[in-house]
């Protein structure tokens, strides 16, 4: 009835694994775990493969992304259901899979999200961005997740139809980190697919270093304007996204090249103060604009070489 799916890339999953067995035990239903490593080090494949290797255990030589990885798990499961989730996942309830089933069997749901948390301990200083954006941005209880659930939807802990997969597949192109599941949740949308989102979180158990989530927050900044493009500047898609709102906004009073200049002269201080700790979440807002207004100038420019 259900394939738990989890991509692996560089990250010791056995105390994950090791906690959904053991759970899967207590359950009145079929579940089948499925772990595709992404052609993580030898490091990490001598950690995961022992251990994985108890269940379905596929391991890639070559790295192929966050959004392929997820569409292969359709090779690889013949369930109605699929569960996905985050190999740095923690899982902390005792009745995190039976509160999925409990939810299938209620209603014939299509996608069903369970939410994430991070922990409440402030990390060490060279990890505090990734917390304090988690915290303030991410953690949102369902209450709150439920009202707009296609804008809230993650791909860290989420449970979908199979045929709801198949017919709207992870966007391939998207190969690096950073909204994917934007688009998937507004492509859910578009096409009146029903999202529950329930109190069923995992907490985020690895936070990036400052330095690797800015990059990874710049990587997916140009990941958007893919997107953007792919969409032909769908004006749904702009309204959903509050980057791209507010973007959009200041561009109609002609305010983008006077914040791109600004941008220009105090991005090196404001990335020196991130990558060492000091974070102002409004200060990264401007920042995420400023490399946004900075892809759009330069896509004009190579568009008109």
């Amino acid at each position: 009835m259900l394939s738990i799916c989890i991509p692996v890339y560089n990250f010791d999953v056995t105390s994950l694994v090791n906690r959904l067995a053991v759970q899967i035990k207590d359950l009145d239903v079929k579940c089948k775990i499925i772990l595709i490593d992404d052609c993580s080090s030898d490091e990490f494949n001598k950690i995961n493969a022992p251990f994985c290797s108890q269940h379905t255990y596929i391991q890639l030589d070559k790295n192929i992304g966050r959004s392929k990885i997820r569409n292969l798990f359709l090779t690889y499961s013949e369930s109605k259901y699929l569960l996905f989730l985050d190999c740095d996942s923690f899982i902390f309830d005792d009745g995190f899979l039976s509160k999925y089933i409990h939810y299938l069997k209620t209603k014939n749901w299509d996608v069903i999200c369970g939410g994430r948390v991070y922990g409440t301990d402030k990390p060490e200083r060279s990890k505090i961005l990734r917390w304090k954006y988690g915290v303030n941005k991410e953690s949102q209880p369902y209450e709150v997740r439920r009202q707009s659930p296609n804008k809230s939807f993650m791909t860290n802990n989420f449970l979908i139809k199979r045929e709801i997969l198949q017919s709207f597949r992870f966007d391939e192109n998207i190969h690096d980190y950073g909204h994917e599941d934007t688009l998937f949740g507004y492509l859910l949308k578009k096409n009146k697919i029903q999202i529950k989102h329930i109190d069923n979180p995992i907490l985020n158990g690895d936070i990036e270093e400052n330095a690797i989530f800015l990059l990874k927050t710049e990587k997916g900044i140009a990941n958007l304007i893919y997107i953007l493009d792919y969409l032909e500047y769908d004006n749904a898609f702009i309204q959903d996204v509050a980057l791209l709102r507010f973007y959009y906004r200041i561009k109609s009073y002609h305010l983008t090249n006077l914040l791109y200049y600004k941008f220009v002269i105090i991005k090196p201080l404001l990335k020196s103060l991130f990558i060492k700790g000091y974070v102002s979440l409004l200060l990264f807002d401007f920042y995420k604009l400023g490399i946004l207004i900075s892809n759009f100038k330069c896509k004009t420019k190579n568009n008109k070489v």
